[in-house]
């Protein structure tokens, strides 16, 4: 079932976990692609996944920094115009790190607030004349099961996610009378690099984690049980699914 043939895609965070998934998937149904990452080493393993199901020749891959304005203009802005416009737009980037708050430092908390939340709002930005144009746009942004319950040594990384929450809520508003949609996921409970390492204290009180634990299966789930919902949200399946989260997290937090 091919839900986006024809569609014009853009995906952040696309050189590993949800993002890389959700590139792959997006593919198999149709659509035609841009991958974009800091990483070029992350996006060239993207582009071989791709290679292995034969879509390649609908992905294109771009290395950008999100949180950097210019890069955004420049290289983004250009991955826009190389697609000829843009139907859906796929906030997976993110970074996760930990500390005890009393000892954060200002430079931490807006290397996180800077790729996570700025980030997310200079990609909008960015792509909104083109999703406006089609009538029909999607914005898909990630926010996570940290902006709605505890989750300890993570408050800069949290008060990005429910930022990011709030900011989805005003532009599904703001823009729901030209056509476009604006949704959030929030995982929790996803193997991927950000949570197989997520720099936590070394003397961190495990005991504050034991929540932290699917109620489904036998561990944490894989990135493409992410990338499924994404797909049906960023399709004609979601066209009535606006200005709310979807929490994706095995019923970690029931």
């Amino acid at each position: 079932m091919n839900r986006f043939d024809g569609r014009k895609i853009l995906i952040t965070g696309a050189g590993s976990g949800i993002g890389q998934a959700t590139v792959v998937r997006l593919l198999r149904e149709g659509g035609d692609v841009v991958a974009a990452d800091i990483s070029e080493k992350g996006l060239e393993k993207t582009r071989a996944l791709a290679a292995e199901d034969g879509t390649d020749a609908r992905l294109a891959l771009v290395t950008a920094d999100i949180s950097d304005e210019e890069s955004v203009r420049q290289r983004i802005g250009g991955a826009i115009e190389g697609l000829g416009g843009l139907d859906v737009l796929v906030n997976a980037a993110g970074i996760l790190d930990s500390r005890h708050t009393e000892t954060m430092t200002l430079k931490f908390w807006n290397r996180i607030i800077g790729v996570n939340l700025t980030g997310t709002f200079l990609m909008t930005r960015q792509a909104l004349p083109a999703l406006l144009a089609g009538g029909k746009g999607v914005v898909v942004n990630f926010s996570s099961t940290s902006a709605s319950f505890a989750h300890p040594y993570m408050a800069a990384y949290a008060a990005t996610k429910g930022g990011i929450q709030s900011f989805t809520h005003a532009i599904a508003s703001e823009y729901s009378k030209r056509g476009l949609r604006a949704v959030c996921v929030a995982p929790g409970s996803i193997a991927s690099g950000m949570t197989h390492n997520p720099g936590l204290p070394e003397d961190t009180d495990y005991s504050l984690l034991a929540k932290l634990s699917p109620a489904l299966g036998e561990g944490f789930a894989g990135p493409e049980t992410v990338a499924g919902a994404i797909a049906m949200l960023a399709c004609d399946d979601g066209a009535f699914i606006t200005g709310t989260e979807l929490r994706i997290d095995g019923g970690t937090h029931m």
